[in-house]
């Protein structure tokens, strides 16, 4: 199977790592002390707490796999390879939507790390691919289903715990 490159900070692959082990040591097993006991009750054919467990296990199993895949496939990011003052993997950036005058922290990771819910954005998206290799003081224009937003890069850093940043004054 030709399987894509993860790029992953190294945080993300510890998470990734922590994930399948918890899958295999702890959830494994419970899934199959479920089955064991749903056998225990007779008749298969119309038992659901068994064909609940079964499916249970299916859907560990197939994470399983897919834990296993992204760990093989992953390429950690490597802060040396990037300038420090252009927009990289893993840097943390500050924007400031020209429009609305109101500033965000992102910190760019690969598509298996991002969660925009906490500001981490994918290499991939949009606004992660607009700022891309864009240094300090520039304006990059994304386009989004909304239409084209202008942006300023306002500061680039490296691996910080980005929030969302307070809506300044206009």
């Amino acid at each position: 199977m030709n399987e894509k490159e993860i790029v992953l900070t190294p945080e993300g692959l510890t998470k990734l790592q922590n994930e399948l082990d918890e899958l295999k040591a702890v959830h494994r097993k419970e899934v199959n002390d479920r089955i064991r006991q749903a056998k225990e009750y007779g008749d298969l054919s119309e038992n659901a707490e068994y064909e609940d467990a079964k499916q249970e296990q299916a859907f560990i199993e197939g994470r399983i796999l897919k834990l296993e895949g992204m760990i093989r496939n992953a390429r950690l990011i490597d802060e040396s390879e990037y300038a420090a003052d252009e927009v990289h993997l893993g840097a943390s950036v500050r924007v400031k939507d020209l429009k609305n005058n109101e500033s965000y922290d992102f910190t760019i990771v690969g598509s298996a790390e991002a969660d925009p819910s906490s500001q981490r954005i994918s290499n991939e998206s949009p606004l992660g691919r607009a700022l891309m290799a864009h240094k300090k003081g520039e304006t990059v224009d994304v386009t989004t289903p909304r239409g084209v937003v202008k942006y300023k890069i306002e500061s680039i850093g490296n691996n910080a715990a980005p929030k969302k940043a307070a809506k300044k004054a206009s």
